[in-house]
């Protein structure tokens, strides 16, 4: 028997690969025992290592009391800090001559289509921040292929890698999804994914898994209007809002910013006369619509400067986003703590301190629970259509 592994993100540091590894491979790691310092076992004060902040308090007291250093100090540090941004960000977000943000290819489209074979077993591999990954768990849940498709949950680590470990992050109030142990093949980071026996895979043509098959986000009479959405949405939205965070000039924020607010209105003028993008049908360029706009005013709005609006104050945007939340077992897919954490905490260059801030009460549970009223506009259309012929 073989297992099919899914690793689903483009998240900047955590991207999207497939991989294919024999279900009797096994992980043995090592552990070594070192003694424990007793918690009443203190150090001599001679002994104590000086703190270095403590060190460079005390120089810069005597050197400038309580006033800032000297201009050429602090141009001087500006000067570096400016440089080694440069160089993070580089690596983190490549960018053209202009200091436009340019998102890689992926390295993992599938062509051909995979042939799911009886022998074969699944299991996806995603972190909760990246709108990507998101994607795939919203899908899973609205076919009912959990069980068909189990999960492993990474969370970021200290070093700025994704592990599989037990997550600090409590998921008493809701069932929602967590960042968890690697169960299915014993990896402990993103990195043990990748070094898997490997095989390229697209999430499709399994509603002979799935618990809820008469369900087709892609219906063929609207592969058009999704096709022209998605080549909407994706350049000026999905990675429209990256390309606001990550750009490396004032120009390139510029054109990244109007780029998006300027689409954000265009899409909530659509959403006026139409439930959905497509009409009346959710379809997969919702999608890939909703795991941007639900991280827009948590995330999007203050980390990567989409500060013209939030998403909150487009009032047809805002209803749409909580008709798509309120959707059986959506909402469980949505793990505000996780995602905050993953972009405030990991994105070392776009926030040094790594302080994350409260999250917005818009994007509070029972917020976006409030009624939406969304489906009299299927009805309007409805009563229309049929008065019209």
């Amino acid at each position: 028997m073989s297992s099919v592994f899914l690793s689903s993100s483009q998240f900047p540091i955590f991207c999207t690969t497939t991989t294919a590894v024999s279900a009797t491979k096994t992980h043995r790691f090592a552990c070594q025992a070192s003694p424990r310092m007793s918690m009443n076992q203190t150090t001599p004060p001679d002994q104590q290592s000086p703190n270095p902040k403590t060190i460079l308090s005390t120089i810069t007291n005597l050197l400038w009391g309580q006033s800032l250093p000297p201009g050429l100090l602090i141009s001087t540090v500006r000067t570096t800090w400016n440089s080694t941004w440069q160089l993070m960000m580089s690596q983190l977000a490549p960018s053209d001559s202009s200091g436009r943000y340019t998102r890689p290819a992926s390295k993992f489209r599938l062509n051909p289509p995979f042939t799911l074979q009886n022998s074969t077993t699944l299991h996806l591999y995603v972190g909760l921040p990246c709108p990507w990954a998101h994607r795939t768990l919203i899908v899973r849940a609205l076919k009912g292929l959990e069980d068909a498709v189990p999960i492993s949950i990474a969370g970021p680590g200290q070093d700025g890698s994704w592990e599989f470990k037990d997550s600090p992050i409590s998921n008493k109030d809701r069932n929602i999804l967590v960042p968890g142990k690697d169960n299915a093949n014993g990896c402990r980071n993103l990195k043990g994914v990748y070094g898997l026996k490997r095989s390229e895979f697209f999430n499709s043509g399994l509603n002979g898994l799935a618990r809820n098959p008469g369900l087709d986000l892609s219906p063929k009479e609207l592969k058009g209007k999704i096709g022209e959405w998605n080549g909407v949405i994706y350049p000026n939205i999905n990675n429209g809002v990256y390309r606001c965070g990550f750009a490396q000039s004032q120009d390139a924020y510029d054109s990244a910013v109007n780029g998006l607010f300027t689409t954000l209105e265009v899409v909530e003028d659509h959403l006026t006369t139409s439930r959905y993008l497509c009409g009346d049908t959710l379809t997969l360029a919702d999608v890939c619509l909703f795991t941007t706009l639900i991280r827009f005013d948590a995330v999007y709005n203050v980390l990567f400067k989409c500060t013209k609006k939030k998403l909150i104050e487009f009032p047809n945007l805002h209803g749409y986003l909580r008709d798509i939340y309120q959707m059986p077992k959506v909402a469980e897919t949505c793990n505000f703590s996780a995602i905050m954490d993953g972009y405030y905490k990991v994105l070392f260059p776009l926030n040094p301190g790594s302080i994350c801030p409260v999250m917005p009460s818009g994007c509070e549970h029972e917020v976006l629970n409030t009624p939406h009223n969304r489906e009299s506009l299927s009805l309007v259309n409805k009563t229309m259509h049929v008065s019209v012929a």
